[in-house]
C-alpha cells in the first residue's frame, strides 16, 4: 500500500475516536508533538490510545474532511478539518478543529508526528 493511500485510509477510519483501532496503525515507538491553544505536549502510543479511548465516550462517529495532502517520501502534511457526531445529538456533524500535521510513516505505521491545531 503505498504511504498516501495508508494515510487517507487512517482518516477514513474511525481510529481518532477508537483506541484499538488506532492502535493497528501506530508504531510502537511512535513519537507525537502536538502544539495546540493549550501548549506544546508529546504522546506516547499509550497516551494516544487512551486519548482515542476518551474521546469514544463522548463521540459517536468521526469524520475528517482533508483539504490538502502532499507527499515527500515517506513523509505526508495533511491539512484537514475534524468533526464528529455527539452521544447527544448523533445527527449532526460538529466541527471540533482545524488541523495541519506531518507525518512519517515506516513499515505501514505512523513512526512520528508533528501536529498543530486551531479551534473554530
Amino acid at each position: 500500500m503505498s504511504v498516501k493511500k495508508f494515510i487517507k485510509d487512517f482518516y477514513k477510519s474511525d481510529a481518532l475516536i477508537n483506541g484499538q483501532l488506532l492502535a493497528t496503525y501506530l508504531h510502537d515507538d511512535i513519537e507525537f508533538v502536538w502544539t495546540s491553544s493549550t501548549g506544546k505536549k508529546t504522546y506516547t502510543k499509550s497516551d494516544l490510545v487512551a486519548l482515542a479511548t476518551e474521546m469514544s465516550r463522548a463521540y459517536v462517529r468521526s469524520k475528517v474532511r482533508i483539504k490538502s495532502l502532499v507527499k515527500e517520501k515517506n513523509h505526508v502534511a495533511v491539512f484537514y478539518a475534524h468533526y464528529v457526531k455527539t452521544i447527544e445529538n448523533p445527527r449532526e456533524d460538529i466541527l471540533l478543529a482545524d488541523f495541519a500535521v506531518v507525518w512519517e510513516v515506516k513499515d505501514a505505521k505512523l513512526v512520528s508526528g508533528t501536529q498543530i491545531s486551531q479551534l473554530v
